[in-house]
């Protein structure tokens, strides 16, 4: 199992960066940077790669509107390139609030977008002409264009052809898809000792139709880490509450919640309606207190060491192949990652 980590999009990430070189040390294995709506991912993860030398450097994610498959090509092709072949590429269709509220898109198609990406990349990658008659047309018809254009490829050629295409998934078809086509799967709020339940069946329509020219399927996902004795330590989890309710109440609306409807197949049903009622009618703080307390503490590394290692346990025996960490505030973060490094399976 590999150790990983989400590094904060809030505030200034530079400042967060500063410090991966020393979590590089303590023996971080992935690095994972996201992109909802503040500074872009890959600018930050170029940043990343001049500075570290062997943690592999993730988007996580890039959504699949705002960037054509060339300009995502382009962008994946480039950072393996200045990171000596560590790049991670994350993608996933984001949500409608973001795609088009920020972007102006219209969120349409997810999983059919997905689907061909994925593929107009894997062809880049391996240097070949970008060629694909679907909702991506390329070479662009005639009738759409001027009638100039012609299938091309990179000028430069890639680092690697196989650099890892990841995706992140909630929706049953949406995970069965990333189970059939992608090299790993970034799943949100996850809970280790339920996935089987709620994305078991998935997952295994979704294997059934891989190739065998992918290995297995890698798995990112974990929580917030506090290793400790006492209330004290248990009161971190307080610092989860504020994304679970963000998530589960605010990203979307009633009726078209991603996360709300995670919730529920979680077994929270009441917990989820109670939450995005409060959040939408802007009592955030009381959505926050709502959050079922038995959902932080399976989801998350909070605890004695003896508990921190069982959550440990439970997240590989949910088939996460990197375990993602984000340390406690108050904590040191290079000294957690060391910790915890030498408990991995």
């Amino acid at each position: 199992m590999k150790l990983s980590m989400q590094l904060p999009y809030f505030g200034n990430p530079r400042q967060t960066a500063d410090q991966v070189v020393a979590l590089e040390r303590a023996g971080l294995d992935q690095l994972w940077v996201a992109e909802p709506y503040g500074f872009d991912a890959v600018s930050l993860l170029g940043y990343l790669a001049a500075k570290t030398e062997r943690v592999e450097l993730g988007a996580g994610i890039l959504n699949i509107y705002s960037r054509t498959p060339g300009a995502l090509l382009q962008t994946a092709a480039g950072l393996d390139n200045v990171s000596g072949g560590r790049a991670i590429l994350g993608l996933g269709a984001s949500g409608p609030q973001v795609i088009e509220g920020f972007h102006g898109v219209p969120y349409d198609r997810p999983l059919g977008r997905t689907r061909e990406v994925v593929k107009i990349l894997r062809q880049g990658l391996r240097h070949e002409r970008l060629v694909n008659d679907g909702i991506y047309q390329l070479p662009l018809p005639a009738e759409r264009g001027t009638g100039l254009g012609k299938p091309l490829k990179l000028l430069n050629r890639p680092e690697r052809a196989d650099l890892p295409l990841w995706i992140a998934a909630l929706g049953a078809k949406n995970v069965a898809l990333t189970a059939e086509i992608a090299d790993g799967w970034l799943p949100f709020l996850f809970h280790p000792d339920r996935a089987a339940l709620v994305w078991g069946e998935a997952l295994a329509a979704g294997a059934a139709k891989r190739s065998p020219d992918l290995g297995p399927l890698e798995i990112s996902a974990g929580g917030l880490l506090a290793v400790g004795e006492g209330e004290q330590t248990q009161q971190l989890l307080d610092q989860m509450r504020p994304i679970y309710a963000l998530y589960v109440g605010g990203m979307g609306a009633r009726g078209k919640n991603f996360y709300h409807d995670l919730a529920v197949r979680y077994g929270f049903a009441d917990e989820a309606r109670t939450i995005q009622d409060l959040y939408l009618d802007g009592h955030q703080r009381d959505a926050e207190a709502a959050v079922p307390l038995a959902w932080l503490q399976a989801a998350n590394l909070v605890g004695p060491e003896s508990y921190v290692k069982e959550r440990i346990a439970a997240y590989a025996e949910a088939g996460v192949t990197s375990l993602q960490v984000t340390p406690a505030e108050g904590t040191d973060p290079a000294a957690a990652i060391a910790q915890v490094k030498q408990w991995l399976p």
